[in-house]
């Protein structure tokens, strides 16, 4: 960014905090951080406690929204690296998806069947801690028609962190204070669904398996994390497999999400 670049983008912060909270401000900020570089499009999450993931703005149109948003919510989000990167209390920062991503995502059914339907090249995202297990992401995106963010690109948004830290802050504040979220939602019957995922037909072990297989895991992978050897894994998958009588991965989540919108 040249100087002349620089002190407009400077100058846009004062501009930014002029807005008034909340969805005007974020608008702002998405604006902002376009003079850095270009976006597709922006959605921020929240994730808390039990509850579905919360959608506080985004800039998509309605038909995206559909798949983005709703879509999303209604299950697939449990196998998402970023909101599973929220549970494991992920540090502040501005991170890409592909550090979080288990080692077959991109050759995995959550990204076939769902996450390829977005079109996207690239997508990261600032992670703001709220509070009392409360963590946002603000995710920024870009389309397959565009180059995945560049190495300057990257460094000038991890320069506007605490702007965003602040505006994404202050967004949640006055979002609980206008529409405080019930103690329990849907996520309980989502979170239930798969977590007893298979449970009147397979065993604990299989459960395990074909939980990290949901998450994009390949078998090398679900071997490492459960500390198992990967031809102990083939077994159980083929086992599993015909117990639920499917024959691949893709049938395992179709399986999945049927289950998720029956329940």
């Amino acid at each position: 960014m040249r100087p002349k670049e620089l002190k407009h983008w400077t100058a846009g912060i004062t501009h930014l905090m002029s807005q008034p909270d909340g969805h005007a401000r974020l608008c702002a900020l998405g604006h902002w951080l376009q003079a850095v570089c270009p976006v597709d499009h922006f959605v921020l999450f929240v994730y808390e406690g039990n509850h579905r993931p919360l959608a506080l703005f985004d800039t998509f149109p309605a038909d995206k929204r559909a798949i983005y948003v709703d879509d999303y919510q209604r299950g697939p989000y449990l196998l998402d690296p970023f909101y599973l990167a929220c549970t494991r209390q992920q540090a502040p920062g501005l991170w890409r998806l592909r550090q979080f991503a288990p080692d077959h995502f991109y050759l995995g059914e959550y990204y076939l069947t769902y996450y390829q339907q977005t079109g996207l090249a690239e997508e990261v995202a600032f992670f703001v801690h709220l509070g009392d297990g409360a963590m946002a992401v603000l995710s920024l995106m870009r389309a397959s028609s565009r180059c995945a963010f560049s190495r300057e690109e990257l460094q000038w948004l991890e320069c506007a962190q605490a702007v965003v830290e602040q505006v994404v802050a202050t967004a949640w504040q006055l979002r609980q204070a206008q529409q405080p979220r019930p103690e329990q939602d849907l996520d309980f019957k989502i979170r239930e669904a798969f977590e007893q995922f298979g449970a009147r037909t397979l065993t604990s072990r299989e459960q395990e398996i074909v939980q990290l297989l949901l998450r994009g895991h390949s078998s090398a992978s679900v071997a490492e994390q459960l500390g198992i050897s990967p031809g102990t894994v083939k077994i159980h998958r083929k086992n599993l497999y015909a117990k639920l009588g499917i024959g691949s991965q893709a049938e395992l989540l179709g399986l999945f999400i049927r289950e998720l919108t029956t329940s």
